[in-house]
């Protein structure tokens, strides 16, 4: 979902643009990793790779991207993955009782406790989004 999109989505759904989160494929190298940041923002990809512990990442490519995730760009979800990769979210996510995120397809989102994504995915937690 790009910003545009995205920031539309959350003032249709009534939520504030910053509580809606995008995911997004990254490449460090030697390995794929999702970020999950607001629909509001971008993806700081140095900040990133510093929270794998590489040194540095750029955006995966779209084929890749959906070939792995088994998702389409711009419904990808960080839930369910074809082929499971390491996960960052965004600090700002646990400011909110509830973020939403892709259900794993354009227009469908799916509400979850930011605390209940981290414990599934095992995912990190950094300052990886920017405004």
């Amino acid at each position: 979902m790009d910003d545009g999109y995205g920031v539309e989505a959350a003032t249709k759904l009534g939520f504030d643009e910053h509580q809606v989160f995008k995911t997004l494929m990254a490449d460090t190298g030697t390995e794929r990793v999702v970020g999950v940041v607001p629909v509001s923002g971008h993806m700081d990809l140095k900040a990133l790779a510093a929270a794998v512990g590489a040194k540095k990442a750029t955006m995966a490519d779209p084929k890749v991207a959906m070939r792995e995730s088994g998702y389409v760009v711009g419904g990808i979800s960080p839930l369910g993955q074809r082929t499971r990769h390491r996960t960052v979210l965004d600090e700002s996510a646990l400011r909110y009782d509830e973020i939403l995120l892709s259900g794993g397809k354009r227009g469908f989102s799916i509400g979850i406790n930011p605390n209940d994504l981290i414990a599934v995915l095992d995912a990190v937690v950094a300052p990886i989004g920017t405004w």
